[in-house]
């Protein structure tokens, strides 16, 4: 898999991988940070965010943080390689409302042979956090035959990868 921009990100936490589990030296510093502003149309009668509409502020912050690595979704999947989710949970603490901005932390949890998981925390404005939630995902290629993570994939994110 190659990075956008023939890049690779710093050095600061990787090492490589040589198909193991990712082992990175320190714990996570900074979770990747995704700023979503709540809409009219994300919100219930009660002005608060439907339930189900988290699960699309997870998808963005994650789509985000593979940009931000040089992977964008659109070309990982030019080569042949997607990541359905199979697994997901939400706890929820607060809601978010209508024109709240809201930080979206983004971290890698897990990241070995064809599996990648994350952990999410939904920030709102006063700095309370409102939603904790983790999704697992498997790598595959377009006819969902599973395949390894590409090491490339691994190292651009293995700034955000937590310990």
């Amino acid at each position: 898999m190659r990075l956008a921009g023939g890049g690779s990100r710093d050095d600061r936490t990787r090492t490589s991988t040589g198909g193991r589990a990712v082992t990175v030296s320190g714990a996570l510093t900074e979770p990747f940070c995704h700023v979503h502003r709540v809409t009219y149309a994300e919100c219930t009668l009660g002005n608060h965010v439907y339930y189900a509409r988290y699960l699309d502020l997870l998808e963005a912050a994650r789509g985000a943080m593979f940009r931000a690595a040089g992977c964008p979704f659109a070309a990982l999947q030019e080569d042949g390689v997607i990541f359905p989710v199979i697994g997901v949970a939400l706890e929820y603490a607060e809601a978010a409302r209508y024109d709240d901005e809201v930080r979206v932390e983004t971290w890698v949890t897990h990241a070995h042979r064809v599996r990648l998981a994350f952990a999410y925390r939904v920030v709102g404005p006063a700095g309370k956090v409102l939603v904790t939630a983790s999704t697992r995902h498997v790598c595959t290629d377009l006819s969902d035959k599973p395949r390894r993570l590409p090491e490339a994939l691994v190292s651009a994110l293995a700034p955000w990868m937590s310990v």
